[in-house]
């Protein structure tokens, strides 16, 4: 059996959904069979629309599927990444994170690798604090935590966070070469420590 990887996302201004496209490649190269999900906004539209930038993305990754628990079903291994938003995971992966009660209960959540990427605006804007809260719902799935840790040089260029990729954003200078090594790391170790339990 091959390891299948859901990649659920929520990006507000792309970041997010940049580093999910630079995973999924990374995925694929390693053997996996991949989904790139996107969560529901939550956000009501005049305030989306009300901002360019998040309209623009909206509107960009409109034909992304959306998230569903049916997805986590289908996965043996799963990549979260979403922005952080004063010290946690942007609301609407909360939100979606909420939907998963039913099948957290049947057991369908456990034994399945798990790792996690965020962003913020600056270096200290909360970035590891919103990897430990996903890492923590991980754990009450009974998942297998599979963060990057301190194995390859990658993470220190990146910036030496080794809960998970982090990215210090900006509108004007996306992810960096650094980051994206580090991004394909931490998917190609996902993918390999998956493999072991499928």
């Amino acid at each position: 059996m091959s390891v299948k990887l859901a990649i659920v996302y929520y990006s507000t201004y792309g970041t997010n959904h940049q580093m999910a496209h630079i995973a999924a490649a990374a995925a694929r190269e390693a053997g996996a069979e991949v989904r790139v999900l996107k969560v529901r906004e939550t956000a009501p539209a005049e305030v989306v629309n009300s901002q360019d930038a998040w309209k623009a993305i909206a509107e960009a990754t409109a034909d992304v599927p959306t998230a569903t628990p049916d997805d986590l079903v289908w996965a043996n291994a799963y990549l979260f990444s979403a922005p952080t938003r004063y010290g946690s995971p942007a609301s609407q992966m909360r939100a979606f994170i909420d939907t998963l009660g039913p099948i957290w209960q049947q057991g369908v959540l456990a034994n399945k690798a798990f790792s996690a990427m965020t962003s913020a605006m600056n270096p200290h804007g909360g970035q590891e604090t919103t990897l430990q809260s996903l890492y923590i719902s991980a754990m009450h799935w009974g998942s297998i935590l599979v963060p990057p840790g301190y194995t390859d040089p990658a993470l220190y260029a990146a910036g030496g966070n080794p809960y998970g990729t982090s990215v210090t954003a900006s509108p004007s200078a996306g992810v960096t070469p650094e980051i994206e090594a580090a991004i394909r790391h931490q998917t190609k170790r996902l993918v390999e420590v998956a493999a072991k339990l499928v």
